[in-house]
């Protein structure tokens, strides 16, 4: 073949083509983790990353496909690498702008674009990442470029250096070479690029499995929660996509304002807005068919999904512009918090958290997920602590995207720099300023630890590590290895130089036993008198202990 441009059609297939390449080799990507925990998330988030992208694409010129995936993967992105691959996907949009198609020459400046826009997104990018391989495939094909060039030679050009500057990777990274492997997020680009490349050649593919959202799983209803001899109280959660149609209504002075109205008077919770010719609408209703009745006098559905909310126990709700419920009280601060594990997000709430996003280690919260927190709360200055290295960089970009209250993201790494902070936080003086730096303050203070089994055999900071044996870690450094976890956390808790710490927090893991759990606290208490020692059922994964010094 010789392909003398792209198109949006062929934009939109070789996005496809490249999540599902990545969905199909994202366990490779995930152990490339150089840490030897469970911490190999990178295939995962960069897959659900540019699965968004992927499902938004459409149809159209490539200016407006572009346009389509990059949002969607903006708000998909998850972890550092996700967001890094949207404004990668950002870059090119602006790149391919006003453009029905683009030659080989503008496809060789959209993706300078894309570098410019991903380096940018980084406030100290660091060479021998996911950036130095885009930078160095996008420099190298583009300076290959002649008259004659096609697609074809251009990709060929750009995934033989992507797979060269990986291997280049290590080579700038010490903690690379030290580990063995080479650059997660730069490896995640490598498959997307050549999934794109395949479409060229005829081969590409879409499994089902990548072509639909990561979230879709079905939901086990729990129908003895509903019996026979209650009453329904809370109604049926109604959401649909309708389709006007021509035949039925003036789609052109179609009234959405209208429609919302109505809608609020058959039901409550509403949220409804238009998008060309499908309306989206979520409503809260006693009588559903009512509201299928209103629908149909104006289209037909698309979708439809109706559910007793009696028998949810989380309630999922459309997010839009067009909102009609009644205003929470406005409140000066309110708090967001990143934790897994039912104990701890207990505890985040205990110290006046409003919302708790789910994630953490190898659950890293989306974007959206973020601006999703950030909706249910109104409050005039929102204080986000990501609790997790991996997650900073997503609250960041929600935060510059939330335009309706001043969003401040407290860069805590660990659920023990959120919960020290958090336990002392004074918002009283109403100097948001000098509040963050009263934070990060306390943040210096505290070191947290970790147990956790070890995923492979490494020699890390002078330490043998053997597979599945227990390793104490604190700040990426590992202080000790050992088959027990108990033994571990004592070793850990030793070096941390406990006994010089007024109050240490124990917080149990989900695979800890009671059992384990009563006997280090005691050895614990014996050891440490001078500190007061607290435990908490955490129930997190990934790690067995968390141990936290003030």
């Amino acid at each position: 073949m010789n392909t003398l441009s792209v198109t949006g059609r062929l934009f939109a297939e070789m996005v496809k083509s490249g999540a599902a390449n990545l969905y199909a080799n994202r366990t490779i990507v995930n152990d490339l983790n150089v840490f030897p925990i469970p911490d190999g998330d990178t295939g995962d988030n960069m897959y659900m990353t540019v699965d968004s992208g992927a499902s938004a694409a459409g149809e159209g010129r490539l200016c407006d496909v572009a346009s389509k995936v990059a949002g969607g993967m903006l708000m998909g992105a998850r972890g550092n690498s996700g967001v890094i691959l949207s404004r990668i996907f950002s870059g090119l949009a602006k790149g391919f702008d006003g453009k029905e198609e683009a030659d080989v020459a503008a496809l060789g400046e959209a993706f300078c674009a894309a570098v410019n826009e991903a380096y940018g997104a980084v406030a100290t990018p660091v060479e021998g990442t996911i950036l130095t391989v885009l930078k160095d495939a996008a420099g190298y094909a583009g300076e290959r470029v002649t008259a004659e060039s096609t697609v074809e030679t251009y990709f060929d050009d750009f995934t033989a250096e992507l797979r060269r500057s990986l291997d280049r990777t290590p080579d700038l990274l010490e903690v690379l070479k030290e580990a063995g492997v080479v650059d997660s997020g730069g490896a995640g680009l490598v498959y997307i690029v050549e999934g794109m490349r395949d479409v060229l050649y005829g081969g590409g593919s879409v499994s089902e499995t990548a072509s639909a959202p990561a979230s879709s799983a079905a939901k086990n209803v729990d129908v003895s929660s509903f019996t026979s001899d209650m009453q329904l109280e809370f109604g049926y959660c109604t959401e649909f996509l309708l389709r006007l149609q021509s035949s039925k209504c003036d789609v052109g002075a179609f009234d959405v304002d209208a429609f919302t109205a109505r809608l609020n008077e058959l039901g409550e919770s509403v949220v409804c807005f238009r998008d060309d010719t499908i309306v989206k609408a979520h409503v809260h209703t006693m009588t559903p068919g009512e509201i299928l009745d209103f629908g149909q006098r104006y289209g037909e559905f698309l979708t439809l999904k109706i559910e007793n909310m009696m028998l949810q126990h989380h309630e999922a709700t459309i997010r839009n512009r067009f909102t009609v419920s009644a205003p929470k009280p406005k409140k000066a601060y309110g708090i967001v918090a990143v934790a897994s594990g039912e104990g701890i997000k207990q505890v985040f709430t205990s110290l006046g958290t409003d919302v708790v996003v789910d994630g953490g280690q190898s659950m890293n919260p989306s974007t959206k997920d973020f601006i999703d927190a950030f909706e249910e709360i109104n409050a005039a200055t929102i204080l986000v602590y990501p609790n997790n290295a991996n997650v900073i960089l997503t609250a960041r970009q929600a935060a510059e995207l939330y335009k309706d209250a001043d969003v401040r993201v407290i860069p805590s790494r660990t659920v023990g720099e959120g919960y020290a902070s958090l336990s002392m936080l004074d918002t009283t003086s109403g100097d948001t300023d000098s509040i963050l730096e009263n934070v990060e303050s306390i943040i210096a203070g505290v070191v947290t630890g970790m147990v956790s089994r070890a995923s492979r055999d490494a020699e890390v900071d002078g330490v043998s590590v053997r597979k599945d044996e227990y390793i104490g870690f604190a700040d990426d450094k590992i202080y000790f290895d050992s088959p027990d976890k108990c033994e571990a956390l004592l070793g850990l808790a030793e070096k941390l130089d406990s006994a010089s710490r007024d109050v240490m927090l124990l917080i149990c893991g989900r695979d800890t036993t009671e059992e384990e759990a009563q006997s280090v606290y005691a050895t614990l208490a014996e050891r440490y008198k001078r500190t007061e020692v607290i435990m908490i059922d955490g129930g997190q994964p990934i790690h067995d202990f968390v141990l936290i010094l003030e």
